[in-house]
């Protein structure tokens, strides 16, 4: 039997960084049973957001009403990063970035079955390093780690390549009516919202597998 997961997301996320760790912990436990692929969607927190990205403390008081607010939650975002082995370093983050190009760059890693490294190297570049993930010298850096060439992935994002997949997947997140990640699909049917924990994701994958026609039928 195989588990298929899409995963909607954004990798300035906080919670789609802890549900890729609570994804991962609940598929070992599948690890001997079943073959698990993973596939990473586009969704924008801020669609709107310039290319160059806003400092985040002012993007943070404006979204939030307060530089304490904003305090307040990334303390609890820390404590539920820290249960799940997440170091979040949120005072290192200088600015929130345009994620577009970033999406852009998953999609083409999607087809050189490179997806998940570079989605990796992406959400620890941003929450534990810092790094702007709206440049496009980090993304080179970061695709060339994950396992692309330099000369591919400079001549991909001077291009349009990828800019139509991208927001046709947008649109069509939007169309299944989600409003929020991470949002995870299994076998194209059954639907998670959030960042559940680890167990509630393995009870759902236990009732997709025992409701699975048997091969043999």
């Amino acid at each position: 039997m195989d588990l298929h997961v899409d995963v909607v997301s954004d990798v300035i996320c906080p919670w789609c960084f802890i549900g890729k760790r609570r994804l991962e912990k609940a598929l070992r436990t599948f690890a001997d049973r079943v073959e698990a692929q993973v596939v990473w969607h586009p969704f924008e927190l801020n669609p709107e957001m310039p290319r160059e990205g806003i400092e985040r403390r002012a993007y943070r008081e404006a979204k939030f009403g307060s530089l304490e607010a904003s305090r307040a939650l990334d303390a609890r975002l820390a404590a539920a990063g820290a249960s799940e082995g997440i170091g979040f370093a949120f005072d290192r983050i200088p600015r929130t970035p345009n994620t577009f190009d970033a999406h852009r760059l998953i999609w083409l890693a999607q087809r050189e079955s490179l997806q998940e490294p570079i989605v990796e190297a992406l959400f620890r570049r941003y929450f534990l390093e810092g790094v702007d993930i709206g440049d496009r010298k980090t993304l080179v850096d970061v695709a060339i780690a994950g396992g692309l060439s330099r000369e591919r992935v400079e001549g991909f994002l001077e291009s349009d390549d990828g800019v139509a997949s991208v927001r046709q997947a947008e649109a069509e997140a939007s169309s299944l009516g989600i409003q929020g990640v991470p949002h995870f699909i299994i076998n194209g049917k059954y639907a998670v919202s959030g960042a559940q924990s680890a167990e509630v994701l393995t009870g759902v994958f236990d009732r997709v597998l025992s409701s699975a026609p048997s091969p043999n039928r």
